[in-house]
Parts: structure tokens; C-alpha cells; sequence
């Protein structure tokens, strides 16, 4: 079955037997053009079930009022929030939002920029993919004029606004609390080194461990994609240490769900047997027995102001603003499995 012909103003106007400058006209309510013509125009319009083409539009105006999003997942809490606050902004000042996801793939992130660019996007706000290392595509947005901000995950080399926490410092903040509760054998099960937040919180680990003078040893340092399978994973490695650490900081809600479940499955009580924290504050961590202990993100903020970071490059195009670096203070939500 033949694909149906997409009705055009071309075709309205050959019904009306009228100029197809004149439907355009028509459908833009141009005070030039008849009461009576605009009525017929929308009439014929609406039988033959004519759509704008936004596309087009976009590339005769410069401006599509579109604005590109791109998310490592969808499925978090934390970034469904900062979408629904962003876009609470974005729609304020008359943007609609096109929301894509990487689920973590390199590859898929540079098919989302691609497809971003091509529909003629007014600016992208993106938190990068685990896997990605190359920036190239991130720099193609750059080299193309479209304001580009980075919330959560961003790499400090690519000169861009940035809005997110402080990683370093939430990572010597879980620490101390852990301390603060006796423990003295405390492992990290992280993201990858390469992504500058996980990274940023493998440091902040390593410092506070110095700091509080505790052992510091690579078998309590493991990095991961921080999956539910992940914390599951790495858990039972620790578990198999021949000296088991006394608590467990993981820097994702999901691996940190994981890692109970296995510490569960052994029979170890938490947090009278091994203290445990996530990061993230996913309500499951809540919900679950014992809830976790976990790190709020600041998740409101950083949505609102890394849409309003990009409304201030759309309001300045002509003047090279300051970068501009929002780092925001995260919360500790303590809860029964550090107690």
C-alpha cells in the first residue's frame, strides 16, 4: 500500500484556484487577505488534514522553539525530575522540549545529537552517557552555534555551562557520617573513573579515608556501571574478601539496592553487621527494609537552573558570557541502614 501524499499549501491553493502565497497568508491571518478567503483556506485545510511542516518553518525563521534534551536514562527519579522542572521553565518561556535517552550507549547518544541537530533545535541540554569518551559530537553542537549546557555528568574541557553537585565534597560528607558510626573498613563501589562525577567521587573517598587515617586498599575501590546486577555483583566480591569492610558506600541507588539484597541472601544484618549507603535518593530507598541511606541530588534545582542557563545564552547571542559553573550542595538523607 502506497505510502498517503502529505497535504501541502500547494494543494489547498490549487483547490481554492488561488496562489499558494495567499494560503500561507491565509493561515498566518495576514490583515491582507479576506475574512472570507481565511475561512474558506482553514475549511479546505482541515478536510484535506493539512500539518504544518515545523521542520520547514524552523529553517525559514532560524527558530524552532525547540529545545533538545538528552539523558542517560529516563527510568531514574532523579533525572525524570530535573525534566519535569526543566521543562516547567522551558514551556514558561515558550520552548517545547524533544526528550531522548542514551541508556548509557555512546553510540545512541551520538545518534540523539545527530537527530537533534537535524530538526533544527534552538539548544540541547544533555547529561552524558557512561560509555562516552569522545566529545567530538558534543563539539559538532559547538562549532554549529546551538547553545549546549551539561547538567550532572559534563566534562570540565568542553568550556560549557554546567550545573551539579559538589561529588567530592558529598563523598567526604557519607564518609565522615560513616566514621561518625564506628566504621573503620569502609569500601566504595563506584562509577567509572572516566565519567569526571564518579570520578570526582572515588577522590573524595580516597581523601576522607586519608584523613580519618582508615585503610586504604584497592580491593575496597571497585568500579562499575552501577546496575541493580552491578551492586549485586560487586557486593559478593566483597563479601569473598578475606577481610570483609564493616560498611559500603555505592555511588548509585540501584547497585546499592543490589548490594542488600546480597547482604540479605547472607544473612547479614544492616547496619548492625555492615553499614550501608547509596546516592541518588530514588524513593525505593525509602520504601525498602532496611531503607537506605542516600545522597539527595538537588534534583529541582538543577533542572530549573540549567534550563534558565540556557535561556540567558538564548537572551545573549551576541555577547560571549562567562562560563557558567553551578555547583550546588547535596543532602545526606540518613535512614536505618547506617543508623
Amino acid at each position: 500500500m502506497a505510502n498517503k501524499k502529505r497535504t501541502t499549501l500547494k494543494d489547498i491553493a490549487n483547490v481554492l484556484n488561488i496562489s499558494t502565497a495567499a494560503v500561507s497568508k491565509a493561515m498566518h491571518n495576514d490583515s491582507r487577505i479576506s475574512a472570507k478567503t481565511k475561512a474558506e483556506v482553514k475549511r479546505i485545510a482541515k478536510e484535506l488534514n493539512y500539518q504544518p511542516n515545523h521542520l520547514a518553518s524552523a529553517l525559514r525563521k532560524g527558530k524552532s522553539n525547540l529545545v533538545g534534551v538528552i539523558v542517560p536514562r529516563t527510568n531514574s527519579n532523579f533525572f525524570s525530575s530535573v525534566l519535569e522542572h526543566m521543562e516547567e521553565v522551558l514551556h514558561k518561556a515558550g520552548y517545547n522540549v524533544i526528550i531522548t535517552q542514551s541508556n548509557e550507549s555512546f553510540k545512541k547518544e551520538c545518534t540523539n545529537i545527530d537527530t537533534l541537530l537535524y530538526t533544527q533545535v534552538d539548544g540541547i541540554i544533555a547529561s552524558m552517557a557512561n560509555e562516552t569518551v569522545d566529545l567530538s559530537f558534543y563539539e559538532k553542537i559547538k562549532t554549529k552555534g546551538i547553545p549546549l549546557i551539561l547538567f550532572d555528568r559534563g566534562e570540565n574541557n568542553l568550556n560549557v555551562d554546567y550545573v551539579g553537585i559538589n561529588d567530592y565534597d558529598s563523598s567526604q560528607m557519607i564518609i565522615k557520617h560513616l566514621v561518625s558510626k564506628g566504621c573503620k573498613r569502609i569500601a566504595h563501589i563506584g562509577g567509572f573513573r572516566r565519567t569526571r562525577i564518579f570520578n570526582n567521587r572515588i577522590r573524595g573517598y580516597i581523601d576522607a579515608i586519608k584523613t580519618y587515617n582508615l585503610p586504604l586498599d584497592n580491593d575496597l575501590i571497585i568500579e562499575s556501571s552501577l546496575t541493580l546486577e552491578d551492586g549485586r555483583h560487586q557486593m559478593t566480591k566483597l563479601l569473598n574478601l578475606n577481610k570483609r569492610p564493616d560498611a559500603v558506600y555505592v555511588a548509585g541507588d540501584y547497585a546499592a539496592l543490589g548490594a542488600l539484597q546480597v547482604l540479605k541472601e547472607h544473612q547479614l544484618n544492616v547496619p548492625e553487621d555492615m553499614r550501608l549507603v547509596g546516592f541518588g535518593n530514588e524513593p525505593f530507598t525509602a520504601l525498602v527494609t532496611p531503607s537506605i541511606t542516600s545522597v539527595d541530588q538537588n534534583s529541582k534545582a538543577i533542572g530549573r537552573l540549567a534550563a534558565e542557563a540556557f535561556l540567558n545564552r538564548v537572551a545573549n547571542p551576541e555577547t560571549k558570557q562567562t562560563l557558567n559553573k553551578i555547583i550546588l550542595e547535596a543532602e545526606l538523607i540518613v535512614r536505618a541502614s547506617s543508623y
